[in-house]
């Protein structure tokens, strides 16, 4: 009798939390634009109208801090410049450096021009922010789906799933900011905000439902592959447990009345349970699928580095969003008269 012992060499993870932290943030960003850009459209004192304050901060707070967390995760600059000095056109990673500056100076001019009052130009540059917005949408969902070696990245599914959770994930941070803004959650359009998120989900379950139902059929090998992954491992059957109980407490918080949702309690839980189903979905996606080798069996070890590259990474671009929470939220107290205009 022989024994054969096979040893597996150990890889270094391709996308690494820094990845996580961009997609995350990008994502509320370009959705969070597209909502603003559509606020702006809105009658002077209407429901849409009175969200662009909390739009707008979403917008501008992850539009500066995404391409940090993008850097970081290159972490070399002359990696970025690359892009700019070798033409590779049929990269999405290529195509995404010229989009990613286009969408974060037109982020910045909408808000600039939401600050001055000049709807004339909210909505003109709007427009172009949408158009904008969801190019980048597009380019972070293909440069992933791309990938054919990994079925549960190569499916069609994957990029609306990117854009719907991080649409959901940045209502959320506009229940969550407008508490810190002038006039409060009071002034928040509560209702319209909990229609919106309401959509969200339901086209969540809407595109899960084609999902299964494009796998039962066999048009969709991502679904056999998942299908795997849950009979075989017990982890996976937890963050499908996790993923549906977190999809039901959503579901109870929005059935809340309005009124509810205006507490500041129920309204930071709601804000929470959001944030965290798109982040927690970008982080099974990308640092969970590595796990999966694309040949063998098992699971790779992924051990998390308590440096610059791991936790601590992730609690610094908090800090960072909480710094420009801060900073726009002070300038927005500075001049209360102007406030008081542009929230009407």
């Amino acid at each position: 009798m022989q024994i054969t012992e096979l040893l597996t060499p150990v890889y270094d993870a391709a996308w690494l939390p820094w990845a996580v932290q961009y997609f995350f943030l990008i994502g509320i960003a370009a959705t969070a634009a597209l909502t603003a850009a559509g606020a702006a459209f809105g009658e002077a004192g209407s429901p849409a109208r009175r969200l662009l304050p909390a739009a707008v901060t979403v917008l501008l707070v992850c539009a500066i801090a995404a391409p940090v967390s993008l850097l970081a995760d290159l972490h070399q600059p002359g990696r970025f410049w690359h892009f700019y000095t070798r033409l590779t056109p049929w990269s999405w990673m290529w195509l995404g450096a010229l989009l990613l500056p286009v969408f974060t100076g037109l982020a910045v001019l909408f808000c600039a021009a939401w600050w001055w009052g000049r709807m004339v130009w909210v909505r003109l540059l709007g427009i172009a922010l949408a158009l904008s917005a969801v190019s980048i949408l597009v380019y972070t969902g293909a440069e992933v789906m791309v990938l054919r070696a990994r079925p549960l990245w190569h499916t069609p599914f994957l990029p609306l799933n990117f854009a719907l959770t991080a649409w959901l994930g940045a209502l959320g941070a506009m229940f969550l900011v407008a508490r810190w803004l002038p006039g409060g959650l009071k002034a928040l359009p509560v209702e319209l905000l909990r229609r919106l998120s309401v959509t969200a989900v339901v086209m969540m379950l809407i595109g899960a439902g084609a999902w299964v139902l494009l796998g039962l059929l066999g048009q969709d090998p991502s679904f056999d592959a998942a299908l795997r992954l849950f009979g075989e491992f017990p982890v996976w059957r937890a963050s499908l447990a996790g993923a549906v109980a977190t999809g039901f407490c959503m579901i109870a918080l929005l059935q809340r009345a309005p009124r509810a949702l205006a507490a500041p309690l129920p309204s930071a839980a709601l804000a929470l349970t959001m944030l965290a189903a798109a982040w927690i979905f970008r982080w099974v996606v990308f640092m969970s699928v590595q796990g999966v080798p694309k040949y063998g069996a098992g699971l790779y070890l992924y051990d998390m580095p308590w440096g610059s590259d791991g936790l601590l990474g992730m609690i610094g671009v908090l800090g960072l969003c909480a710094a420009l929470v801060a900073a726009v939220t002070y300038a927005l107290e500075l001049f209360p008269a102007r406030t008081r205009g542009l929230v009407a």
